[in-house]
């Protein structure tokens, strides 16, 4: 049944239930991401979507869905052994987590997995879209597990507001573009409104990596998709839950589990080090660096390394394998410095309790946390929150790794490269001899931030950003235009019916037709085509073909419609209907300027990998659609200006395209063109249609019965807009096939 709302709901979407199913019933897990959600405003009522954490048979599922329909707002997804397996050990955590964590020598790919993916991701779409009632509610994806669920909701339900947050790293393209499944992975986490990262070098990744394979337009927080719909990209940097923390040291269980550790470690400097056991968190080099530390210090007999290793993903070879080489480097560090009197590294491969773990983060006079690449590491912020002022102990030093995400809000830690192990080595003797006063003043200032910035704040700005996001974002004006294409479709099929005279002036390249990486590969696919013999059987339709391409191209594409008019070069050279002829606009001009302005195009071209040269008989076009698309469109706008400044005094204009940037005669334009056409005959009803900055002259012909629109959602003076070529073309064949009323 859809959850009923008085509130707005946010559904909250992760890869598994904050609970545990037992006989004796179930339990409530109180993981950091339980926690963070308690931030979401009280506006919202929040509903749970996720696995229950066991492969279940049909039997177990109808007692849980029992025990579960006690708890409130919890929504189960129930998966067979075989697709936890071949989805979460399998495609997730063997092919997908070390890849975004920058290994992808680790990373193993099989085809049944990808199947097994796509199928829970599917199943969490069922699940999802069947608790929704009016399409309003919004929905919090959450990891890597359900990257394909956005656009899954998206495409069911574009109404719905989806959210998807990355809790782990976002690689470089460099590395990511290695995973086999790569293009469909990024379309998922692009079908959400709003995608949220910890740091802003994950975002700028991530909008890198989408501009690249899918060939989009992007700013520095938002991408476009050529439907017109926009993904917002932010920032948000997940806490603790501080609260916890706070009243965890308050208790007289804590005090007592602090007094207990101090005696046990009694004349030691404790350093301490609590992570998953997982290859991500450097721990080998962590060793090496400890064992480096002994070596060249002296001080094995005072020293005490508290190594946690919380157990993690065991099922997995490699997570084995990590656990074998840990252990035996302990044992090795051991028995080289192991004295009668200590053993310098106590390794403790198990969970802690809250109250002990609390206590150890309180007792420890350096936390080492050196992970080698991390979405952005919680044990940093926990030590930071127990080191509050306690009697007796100094302020503690947090050696913390450059990888890890918590660097850049921890920036008072001593920062370290963990792959430099003697640096790391010599930060253990700095932080062990930095004067207290020191300690004390970075403590402080890293403690007030932890404190303010918790798992709160964070739940609270996610969701208050997604709530202040409209469904696919298109600017109010621009979903007015959108709105009012179906009367303009209705006012398109009423002339054609009335037998009254209809001109189409049509752009080309990402109007009639999608635009391609090589321009040579742009002829009329089949629907196209077909719509255009259509266009060419209507008598009382006049149809114009308009580009910037030279008319060599467009006889080469479009040759044997000689029915059609055609305007090349932006305006420069017309071919009129049932002639072979090509009229040149630009008689008596002078392109003396193209050796100047020539020169500084080549200049552009040498430094820009992938772009490259048109000389037009009217114009000069620098084309970088093949360059690296952030690099080519910063070389494009530099380009822009520095060939403004140099035809400033002359009767020159620079266009910027898409993916050119071309310069021409100033009255040389669509817009005049068109105009010229236009004084042959008398319409009834004129459409001009076009999608980029050259086809603006042409929305600005100022006559009752021109009618403008624009495909895509950038800004545009158009009367109507349209998300893509494949919507313009549908709106063109319904009136094709309305029966003509005129005798």
């Amino acid at each position: 049944m859809p959850i009923s709302t008085t509130t707005q709901t946010i559904l909250n979407v992760s890869n598994r239930l904050p609970v545990t199913i037992s006989e004796q019933g179930v339990r409530r897990s109180s993981g950091g991401l339980v926690a963070a959600l308690r931030g979401v405003p009280d506006r919202f009522d929040l509903s749970w979507v996720g696995w229950p954490g066991a492969a279940t048979s049909p039997q177990e599922q109808d007692r849980a869905r029992q025990l579960l329909a006690r708890e409130k707002g919890l929504v189960p997804v129930f998966l067979s052994e075989e697709l936890v397996e071949g989805h979460y050990e399998g495609f997730s955590n063997s092919s997908l987590w070390p890849l975004l964590h920058y290994m992808p020598e680790k990373s193993v790919y099989e085809a049944g997995w990808w199947e097994h993916y796509q199928q829970v991701n599917r199943l969490f779409a069922d699940q999802v879209l069947a608790q929704v009632s009016q399409g309003d509610e919004l929905v919090w994806v959450h990891d890597y597990h359900l990257m394909l669920l956005p656009q899954m909701l998206k495409s069911a339900m574009p109404s719905l507001r989806v959210g998807f947050f990355l809790h782990t790293p976002f690689p470089s393209y460099e590395v990511f573009r290695c995973h086999p499944r790569r293009l469909e992975l990024v379309e998922g986490m692009l079908g959400a409104d709003l995608v949220g990262f910890h740091t802003f070098g994950y975002l700028r990744h991530f909008r890198s990596t989408a501009m690249r394979l899918l060939d989009l337009e992007a700013e520095i927080t938002q991408i476009r998709h050529e439907s017109g719909h926009a993904t917002t990209l932010g920032v948000y940097p997940i806490g603790i839950h501080a609260s916890r923390f706070e009243e965890e040291l308050g208790r007289e269980s804590f005090r007592e589990g602090l007094a207990g550790l101090r005696e046990a470690h009694r004349g030691k400097r404790v350093v301490l080090s609590v992570e998953r056991l997982d290859y991500s968190k450097g721990l080998p080099r962590r060793l090496d660096a400890i064992e480096q530390f002994l070596r060249t210090s002296g001080r094995a007999d005072e020293m005490r390394f508290i190594f946690i290793a919380v157990p993690s993903r065991e099922g997995v070879e490699e997570y084995r394998r990590l656990r074998e080489e840990v252990e035996g480097r302990v044992g090795h560090i051991n028995g080289l410095y192991a004295t009668i009197a200590n053993s310098p590294v106590q390794f403790v491969h198990q969970s802690v309790n809250f109250t002990e773990l609390c206590a150890l983060y309180a007792l420890a006079e350096v936390a080492l946390v050196t992970p080698v690449v991390d979405g952005m590491n919680l044990v940093a912020k926990e030590y930071v929150a127990c080191q509050r002022e306690t009697p007796g102990i100094d302020p503690g030093v947090l050696i913390l790794s450059e990888f890890a995400g918590a660097v850049e809000v921890l920036f008072d830690a001593i920062v370290v490269n963990p792959y430099d192990v003697q640096g790391v080595a010599e930060a253990i003797s700095r932080a062990l001899e930095m004067p207290r006063e020191d300690r004390a003043r970075r403590m402080k200032a890293m403690r007030e931030r932890v404190l303010r910035f918790d798992s709160s704040w964070w739940a609270r700005s996610f969701v208050s950003d997604l709530a202040e996001l409209g469904a696919g974002r298109i600017p109010e004006t621009s979903a007015q235009r959108r709105e009012g294409v179906a009367e303009l479709g209705t006012q398109l099929a009423r002339a054609v019916v009335q037998g009254r005279r209809i001109a189409l002036f049509l752009d080309y390249d990402g109007t009639l037709r999608e635009i391609v990486r090589d321009p040579a590969a742009a002829a009329p696919g089949e629907e196209l085509a077909r719509l255009l013999r259509h266009l060419e059987g209507r008598e009382n339709v006049d149809t114009t073909i308009i580009s910037g391409r030279t008319p060599e191209d467009l006889e080469s594409f479009l040759g044997d419609f000689t029915d059609f008019a055609f305007i090349a070069e932006h305006g420069a050279s017309v071919r009129r209907p049932g002639t072979r002829h090509w009229e040149h606009l630009d008689r008596n001009l002078s392109y003396r300027w193209k050796d100047e302005v020539g020169r500084i195009l080549r200049l552009y071209e040498a430094s820009t990998p992938g772009s490259f040269i048109e000389e037009k008989r009217t114009s000069l076009v620098f084309h970088y659609r093949r360059a690296d698309p952030e690099f080519g469109d910063w070389k494009a706008r530099q380009l822009v200006g520095e060939l403004e400044a140099v035809i400033a005094n002359q009767p020159l204009h620079v266009r910027m395209g898409r993916k050119i940037v071309e310069v021409t005669v100033s009255h040389i334009n669509k817009g005049a063109a068109v105009a010229r056409l236009l004084e042959d005959h008398s319409y009834d009803l004129v459409l001009v249609a076009g999608d980029d900055t050259t086809d603006e002259s042409m929305y600005q012909i100022e006559l009752p019965n021109v009618i403008s629109l624009n495909i895509g959602d950038r800004q545009t003076q158009a009367r109507y807009v349209l998300p893509d070529p494949a919507a313009f073309r549908r709106l063109l064949e319904g009136p094709l096939l309305v029966e003509s009323s005129r005798p």
